[in-house]
């Protein structure tokens, strides 16, 4: 059941989750890895709570799960080692996507661990007064985060049209990669990448659902974009968007 701190004088063993959206904000003071640390052990002193292990993610909060390697490790060390406690400073470090963010606490829910904001007390509660302030709280982060996004692009569209470049808009789809050609982006396929795609599509027309093709390529020692394990979802996703491609 996911909830908030009880009190007990019983030492408890906790893991600490710190998020930051680029490397050189790492070392930022103001939304960087140290102050976000700082916060977590003052809360752990105050409540009788061991931090036994940093878990760090230098990655946009809007990523997807399977893009967020610390977070997934995290997840893996929950379900193996007998601790079952998260802190962390704020919701938005563990994912401003709304969506992220609620599908990562009912998991919690589901596994019986709990999750801690140490700057939000009682956020993580099934109050439905709570919830819904957690959800529009993440609400919030989320339209902060796109606005940011959407004024990012603007610049980098104006820098392109000035340059006289064609610009590279968006991530790289899987199967391909950026070369510059006379100085301008140019996506190519990548042919360890497209071999991967099409072994997947080999395995989708011998009838193999997309959880034993994500097991077969991992099995195999295909790796994907992000860590050496292959999900269901990333299979789906390359799958669907290489049928929309052709």
């Amino acid at each position: 059941m996911l909830r908030c701190m009880e009190n007990t004088n019983k030492m408890r063993r906790a893991f600490g989750y710190v998020r930051v959206s680029s490397a050189g904000q790492g070392a930022e003071e103001r939304d960087g890895i140290p102050r976000q640390k700082a916060a977590i052990r003052k809360h752990a002193a105050a409540n009788n709570i061991r931090i036994v292990q940093w878990f760090e993610d230098t990655v946009s909060g809007k990523k997807e799960l399977e893009n967020r390697p610390a977070l997934q490790e995290l997840m893996t060390a929950l379900h193996g080692n007998g601790t079952k406690l998260v802190l962390i400073e704020k919701l938005d470090r563990l994912a401003r996507d709304l969506m992220i963010q609620e599908s990562v606490i009912a998991d919690f829910r589901r596994n019986g661990f709990e999750l801690i904001s140490v700057t939000e007390p009682d956020m993580c509660s099934d109050d439905p007064t709570r919830k819904l302030l957690r959800q529009m709280l993440g609400a919030f982060a989320e339209y902060e985060c796109t606005m940011i996004s959407l004024k990012l692009k603007g610049a980098r569209l104006r820098a392109a049209a000035k340059r006289g470049a064609s610009y590279v808009e968006g991530r790289v789809p899987f199967g391909y990669r950026v070369v510059k050609h006379d100085g301008i982006p140019v996506r190519v396929p990548e042919p360890t990448e497209q071999s991967t795609i099409a072994r997947m599509k080999q395995l989708r027309a011998a009838g193999l659902s997309l959880a034993r093709i994500a097991d077969k390529l991992t099995a195999e020692g295909r790796r994907a974009r992000v860590g050496a394990k292959w999900y269901e979802k990333q299979v789906a996703r390359v799958l669907s968007r290489d049928v929309i491609a052709s």
